[in-house]
């Protein structure tokens, strides 16, 4: 019997196999043949866009588009078929750009007609409808992508890593930052996945190469927040709420939030984040509106759980989102890269429709809630690098722990949480993305005033992780490998897969990750990563802590 889709790309894989059903992350079998048709489609845009780079010529349209249609891609982002559809016929546009482009560009070089590109995604047209464009997506799901398991398995890693990058490139685009190296490489491992000849070799070369370029990327990111927004510094968060009107905005995007801010200012509505966005209150220039009145809520996955209390207009930006309940519906936005089939979609920046909704429903009661710290990126703790290094020399602290990533729903992830209990006292332990959600309520106290639990961040600001360790190791004269700091990561989708991809290009060894292994890492695949970098899953919290602490 054929399989309604079939899909992989995500920690929550059914049977750690792969969804065939219905995706668990909510994604139905039309959505998931449309997101298959839309890698097809790139793959088609960078067969052209890498020969005509070959051949000089480039375009700003097209490199941007890629970055737009691997954000569509990214788990948890878009469950709407027509909105995928829309972006699918743009796929083709701006295939058919890049085709002109490398013709002209040959023409001009050659003084001759191009050679047609015979690749089935460089031929590729769109049915007339969206029940054609699934139809068409079925035939180019990603068991098609190549015959030999582990070289798929190499493609998948390749792919899966530049839907992470695009995601990072995609915001550090918003914030004018770009660099043309990085769509010279989208382009140019794109269109190897079309090649016949490529090895798993190169597929394992590729992404380690993709690895390297997102350590580009979120550079680009970090340089184009702290400019927007200054250095984040260590803030207190209040986890309530105050009496009056409420927006709560829920994703990755700091710029959009920002306009909200400057929108509301002034009109009696309290401003609020939720999920990934609660670094946001670390940025002096995001908390120095009044009306930013905190954080609301806990990781993703419970938003279905906790929305529902939050009785003011609620918006979601570039991902993130579940079915939504519907007791929120009637008050809930979705902008940038995030579409739910029925719920409005804002274009642009004029957030008029929120801020009419949130003055139109009942004040948020005036309930003050816990207190937690955040804000400690890199040159937040680079500040206080001397008192670090002089309490790791004197025995103060112990051991670094690295607990960040995604969270998620599967059953497994309290091992999260167990493991940040049972770090022995006189270790800190840093956390950025949701992940942290299992533990940061917690109180871990401090060795000598400096907190034992420094949150980083959210996924987009790993940058400032990186940096630490990178840090670290020039302080104590040795290599990341060499300090006391063990990685126990977390993981769920994308831009958790390309971080892991960043840190194995930097050979950083002995990654723990969980709750399961990506379904899409074949066994020979997982073999050479464990003989190369001693990549493995994690087992148990006294188990792993045991081996970090060398017990």
């Amino acid at each position: 019997m054929e399989k309604e889709m079939f899909c992989r790309q995500c920690e929550q894989a059914a049977r750690g196999v792969g969804c065939d059903v219905i995706g668990n992350c909510g994604k139905d079998p039309q959505v998931s043949a449309l997101l298959d048709l839309m890698i097809h489609g790139m793959k088609g845009v960078a067969l052209y866009a890498d020969q005509a780079r070959r051949l000089g010529q480039k375009d700003q349209e097209v490199d941007r588009f890629m970055l737009d249609g691997f954000f569509t891609r990214v788990t948890n982002v878009n469950f709407d078929p027509e909105d995928i559809a829309r972006r699918l016929r743009k796929c083709h546009l701006m295939k058919e750009r890049a085709k002109v482009l490398y013709q002209d560009a040959f023409q001009a070089k050659n003084g001759s007609a191009a050679p047609e590109l015979t690749e089935g995604p460089a031929q590729w047209t769109p049915a007339g409808d969206t029940q054609g464009l699934v139809e068409q997506g079925r035939q180019h799901g990603v068991l098609t992508w190549h015959q030999d398991p582990n070289i798929l398995s190499g493609i998948e890693i390749l792919i899966s890593g530049l839907m992470g990058m695009a995601a990072f490139a995609w915001h550090a685009t918003e914030l004018g930052q770009e660099d043309d190296e990085i769509y010279a490489f989208i382009h140019r491992s794109m269109a190897m996945t079309e090649n016949p000849q490529a090895t798993l070799d190169d597929f394992v070369n590729l992404s380690l190469e993709c690895g390297k370029w997102n350590l580009r990327t979120m550079e680009l990111l970090y340089q184009g927040h702290e400019q927007r927004f200054q250095a984040p510094e260590p803030m207190l968060v209040n986890l309530g709420t105050r009496r009056g009107k409420g927006i709560v905005v829920s994703g990755h995007d700091l710029p959009m939030l920002e306009e909200i801010l400057k929108q509301t200012d002034g009109k009696g509505i309290n401003v609020y984040t939720h999920g990934e966005m609660l670094p946001a209150n670390g940025y002096p220039g995001l908390r120095k509106y009044p009306h930013f009145a905190g954080h609301f809520g806990t990781a993703w996955q419970n938003q279905v759980k906790e929305l529902p209390d939050f009785r003011g207009a609620i918006v979601f930006n570039t991902n993130c989102i579940q079915k939504p309940a519907g007791e929120y519906t009637d008050r809930l936005f979705t902008w940038g890269e995030v579409a739910w089939p029925g719920i409005p979609h804002l274009e642009g920046y004029d957030f008029t429709p929120v801020i009419d909704k949130a003055l139109a429903l009942p004040d948020l009661p005036e309930m003050p809630g816990q207190q937690i710290l955040v804000g400690f990126g890199h040159e937040a703790v680079f500040k206080v690098a001397d008192r670090v290094i002089d309490a790791v020399k004197n025995g103060a602290i112990r051991r670094f722990f690295l607990i960040g990533g995604c969270d998620g729903a599967k059953f497994g992830r309290n091992y999260f949480t167990e493991l940040a209990e049972k770090v022995p006292k006189d270790c800190v332990i840093l956390t950025l993305a949701c992940g942290k959600n299992r533990f940061n309520r917690l109180e871990f106290g401090d060795i000598g005033g400096i907190p034992r639990l420094l949150d980083v961040g959210q996924c987009n600001d790993a940058y400032s992780a990186i940096r630490i360790a990178t840090g670290l190791a020039e302080a104590f004269h040795c290599g990341v490998n060499d300090l006391p700091l063990s990685m126990i990561l977390s993981w769920y989708e994308q831009k958790a897969h390309v971080i892991l991809l960043s840190l194995l290009y930097l050979d950083v060894k002995g990654i723990r990750l969980g709750p399961s292994l990506p379904a899409y890492v074949s066994p020979d695949v997982l073999d050479v990563l464990v003989k190369n970098y001693d990549l493995g899953p994690i087992t148990t919290a006294d188990q792993d802590l045991q081996h970090a602490l060398g017990a």
